[in-house]
C-alpha cells in the first residue's frame, strides 16, 4: 500500500512544552491523525518525533510520500546530512555532537526499511493537512503548558568570565621630565 505522511511539531517557548502531529493518508483514502507531545522540549525533537511515530505505524517496504515544513528534517536526508553525521561518528559539520542523536538513529532505521520520498511545504501557507498537523501539535503543546504544575524552563544566561585588564599608561618622555620637575618642585 502507498501512504502520504504530513507531520509538524510545534514548541512553546523552544525549549518549552511541546507536541507533534500527523496526518496518514492510505492509497485507498483512509486517513488516521496522531498526536502528542512533551512537556519540556524543543521544535526540532518535535517535529522529528511526528514523523517517528507516523512511521511506526505504516508497514515495512511500504511507498511513503512524507510532507513537512521543517528543512532540518527533510534535508537531513535529500541533502545527506545524516549520512554524512554517520560517516563522521555523529558529529556535525562544526564539531560538535549532532543534536537529537536519539531520534535520527531511530528515524534512519524506520526510513531505510521504507521507500520515502520526501516533500517540503511551506507551513501556515493553506495546506489543509499541514494545517491540521500544526493544530493537533499546538493544541498538545497547549495541553502541556497549561498544565498546574507546568514551569517554563529558565533560560541558561551565561557569564562571560572575569578578565581583570590592567591598564597601561603610556608616557613620553617629554611627560617623565615634567613629572620628575613638579615632584622637586613641591617637595
Amino acid at each position: 500500500m502507498n501512504y502520504k505522511i504530513y507531520t509538524d511539531g510545534s514548541c512553546l517557548g523552544n525549549p518549552g512544552a511541546g507536541g507533534y502531529a500527523a496526518v496518514i493518508i492510505d492509497s485507498s483514502g483512509g486517513t488516521q491523525e496522531i498526536f502528542g507531545g512533551e512537556k519540556f522540549t524543543t521544535n526540532n525533537r518535535m517535529e522529528l518525533k511526528a514523523a517517528i511515530t507516523a512511521l511506526k505505524k505504516i508497514s515495512v517496504g511500504s511507498y511513503v510520500e512524507l510532507f513537512t515544513d521543517s528543512q532540518y528534517f527533510k534535508n537531513a536526508f535529500t541533502q545527506n546530512w545524516l549520512a554524512n553525521w554517520k560517516r563522521r561518528g555523529w558529529v556535525a559539520s562544526g564539531g560538535g555532537a549532532v543534536k537529537n542523536q536519539d531520534l535520527w538513529r531511530e528515524l534512519d532505521g524506520l526510513i531505510s526499511a521504507r521507500h520515502v520520498k520526501f516533500n517540503w511545504v511551506k507551513g501556515h501557507a493553506g495546506n489543509s493537512y499541514n494545517e491540521r498537523c500544526d493544530k493537533l501539535a499546538r493544541d498538545t503543546a497547549l495541553k502541556f503548558q497549561s498544565q498546574p504544575d507546568y514551569k517554563p524552563p529558565t533560560p541558561k544566561i551565561e557569564t562571560p568570565p572575569k578578565v581583570e585588564v590592567t591598564p597601561k599608561i603610556k608616557t613620553s618622555h617629554k611627560v617623565e621630565k615634567d613629572v620628575r620637575w613638579v615632584q622637586q618642585e613641591l617637595f
